[in-house]
């Protein structure tokens, strides 16, 4: 897969088959527009395009209305894509002098002038332009000046699927892991950087890895404890997480640390990515610190039992 920040210096896109949209999370509902795109560019023999916008446009057009969290940063969404088999990934920065662009604007400058569109498929209920004016009637009403192809998910096949960026917020907000993760295809995941803690775990038999997460927009499910799976260097390692402010050590910021299972080796300033399979208890304070190792000792023992019962392979696209 290729990606291009911006409109400048594209490439000639063979019979390119466009879609677009921001594509948080790359869902189950995501990839059935996908899904239809790679299928028509196979009969057409063309190439596959994903037209994006980043930052979030509901980040740019409303920055102190909405504290929206996001599923994926680019990077997360763009690996996504790339597995999911993508051609082109286009991004379009996101200003808020490119969202006064009126839908007829974005047909002629982006769809027709600089990606060439053979096809393009867009969802029933996708709107693009200032104030969102345009949508699939829109199109449909004018599709024969294009000169290129229109195809529509229906409703009918879209709410089949039922499933949304924001019900899968919804969910991990409230640590339904089990349903944001069948909404998704795959276990959510974050990604950081492993930096230096307290070293209180090690004192007591679980020595956990304090991770940072440099995107203040992407969405940390709810406090408590997790069991998850976690990758280092390219292999997989069982574990169980907590997020929280540690009430039984008085901490007053929240904390995202892992400790994994049959691991010793030296994790600061490693990279991770945290892959979150089921929720175990909400984040509770405890009298002393034995009381707190024996709790984890019972979690240890549950997300065990979860790995045991599941299938032990990191579920992929």
């Amino acid at each position: 897969m290729k990606i291009y920040e911006g409109l400048n210096n594209l490439p000639d896109i063979k019979n390119a088959v466009v879609t677009s949209g921001t594509f948080d999370g790359v869902h189950l509902g995501h990839q059935k527009i996908l899904n239809r795109i790679k299928q028509t560019a196979n009969d057409l023999n063309g190439e596959t395009v994903l037209i994006t916008f980043w930052p979030h446009p509901r980040l740019v057009l409303y920055p102190n209305e909405h504290n929206l969290k996001l599923l994926s940063t680019f990077e997360e969404k763009a690996a996504l894509l790339k597995e999911f088999g993508l051609d082109h990934l286009v991004t379009i920065p996101f200003t808020k002098e490119f969202s006064q662009l009126s839908s007829e604007q974005f047909i002629q400058q982006v769809l027709i002038e600089k990606i060439h569109t053979r096809m393009l498929v867009i969802g029933y209920d996708h709107r693009f332009g200032k104030n969102r004016e345009g949508g699939f009637e829109y199109l449909k009403a004018n599709v024969g000046k294009y000169h290129f192809q229109l195809e529509e998910i229906s409703r009918e096949d879209i709410d089949q699927v039922g499933i949304s960026s924001t019900k899968i917020r919804n969910a991990l907000e409230m640590g339904d892991i089990k349903t944001a993760n069948e909404f998704l295809g795959r276990a959510y995941e974050i990604n950081g950087l492993v930096i230096k803690g307290e070293q209180i775990g090690r004192s007591i038999g679980f020595p956990t890895a304090n991770i940072h997460i440099p995107n203040d927009y992407k969405l940390i499910p709810c406090d408590g404890a997790y069991a998850v799976e976690v990758k280092v260097d390219d292999q997989f390692f069982k574990g169980m997480l907590n997020i929280g402010n540690r009430p039984t050590l008085k901490g007053i910021h929240q904390t995202v640390e892992v400790n994994l299972f049959e691991f010793s080796d030296d994790l600061y300033d490693k990279r991770i990515t945290v892959y979150f399979k089921e929720y175990l208890r909400p984040e509770q304070k405890f009298a002393n610190l034995d009381g707190l190792k024996q709790q984890l000792k019972k979690d240890r023992l549950k997300a065990i039992s979860i790995f045991q019962n599941n299938d032990p392979k990191h579920k992929t696209l």
